[in-house]
């Protein structure tokens, strides 16, 4: 079976935590961040202005921000089918997983 590795070539914002998302299989992504943006490395990003900082690695094909904050970007492109089971994880308390 074939995979096809998505690769994230730009993004809009669009409001305090929420980015369109382009990949370059030509596909688009609303994604509004606010609901997983819990834990250590995303807390930080709740901070609007350090959102704001958000670019593009291009080696890695994803969205980054300076504290090394970063999302698959497989799941960033399919974010409408993962979006609920992500948030769901990241619900649960630690060490109850």
């Amino acid at each position: 079976m074939k995979h096809n590795f998505a690769r994230v070539v730009g993004f809009k914002q669009i409001d305090d935590y929420v980015l369109d998302v382009a990949f370059d299989d030509g596909t688009s992504q609303r994604i509004d961040f606010s609901r997983v943006l819990t834990g250590d490395l995303f807390e930080p990003l709740r901070e609007r202005n350090f959102f704001a900082q958000v670019r593009v690695d291009s080696e890695a094909g994803t969205l980054i921000w300076p504290n090394g904050a970063d999302f698959d970007p497989d799941m960033l492109h399919d974010w409408d089918k993962v979006k609920e089971a992500f948030q769901a994880q990241l619900a649960v308390p630690v060490g109850t997983r």
